[in-house]
């Protein structure tokens, strides 16, 4: 309660900052490239990348620098890597879910999410984006046979440069709470790993906009996918060359 009284209280001043963000915001667009590709050899491994601007590869030129084309390279030198990617800017829990809703069925051993940044700026209630998320969750699981999930965290808005005082502040503190309750939600899940976003986000890192991450980012954000899933990949992969 005394986060929204507090934040009901700032309204005049975060309406104009949040106009003027999006006013002087530079556009970038997503990541060109295929958005399907395959690399390296051995036991067959299907990764699915689904998202919002993050997940679509924004701050980068290509795919290839971008968290899809990390991911596979990464992954390669343990599978055959088959990598599908299918993400759009601004797509909060309820697009993304619409969107895996309309995909085919498909076996989709590792899925890979990036969401929760459009929830937490759009005003979205985080019962209604846990409500989302854990659809999601269940139907990667259900309809796609994913036998491994990462669930990047909610990155940390408080830090991104692009944002003035008090909205960061604002926003800081509800994505800490999104992401507290993707954790606990993760936890609830067998197959489901959350990923803290811990990545320092230097500006030289970061994409021009200010928001988005850089080419560093997303590669190191792609190693750290594949650490976390280390415990369940000898399994999906030994299950995978059994079939």
């Amino acid at each position: 309660m005394l986060p929204s009284l507090r934040t009901m209280a700032l309204l005049p001043v975060l309406m104009p900052q949040a106009l003027w963000v999006a006013w002087r915001a530079v556009r970038l667009p997503e990541a060109a490239g295929p958005r399907t590709g395959s690399v390296g050899q051995g036991a067959d491994l299907r990764v699915l990348i689904v998202g919002d601007s993050s997940a679509a590869g924004v701050g980068v030129a290509e795919q290839d620098t971008a968290l899809a084309g990390r991911l596979a390279h990464h992954l390669a030198p343990t599978a055959a890597v088959s990598w599908a990617l299918v993400a759009k800017s601004g797509w909060t829990s309820r697009q993304v879910l619409q969107a895996i809703e309309l995909l085919p069925p498909a076996r989709a051993d590792i899925a890979v999410l990036a969401v929760g940044v459009n929830d937490v700026k759009n005003g979205v209630h985080i019962s209604k984006w846990r409500k989302n998320y854990a659809a999601i969750l269940h139907a990667l699981q259900a309809k796609h046979g994913a036998r491994a999930i990462v669930a990047s965290g909610v990155p940390p808005l408080g830090l991104f440069p692009l944002l003035p005082t008090p909205l960061r502040g604002v926003l800081g503190a509800r994505a800490e709470r999104f992401d507290a309750t993707l954790a606990a939600l993760c936890a609830e899940h067998e197959g489901v790993v959350h990923l803290p976003f811990d990545q320092p986000l230097t500006l030289s890192d970061m994409a021009r906009d200010g928001f988005h991450p850089g080419a560093p980012i997303y590669n190191a954000w792609a190693m750290k996918v594949v650490e976390a899933l280390q415990p369940n990949l000898p399994d999906v992969i030994n299950r995978q060359a059994h079939r």
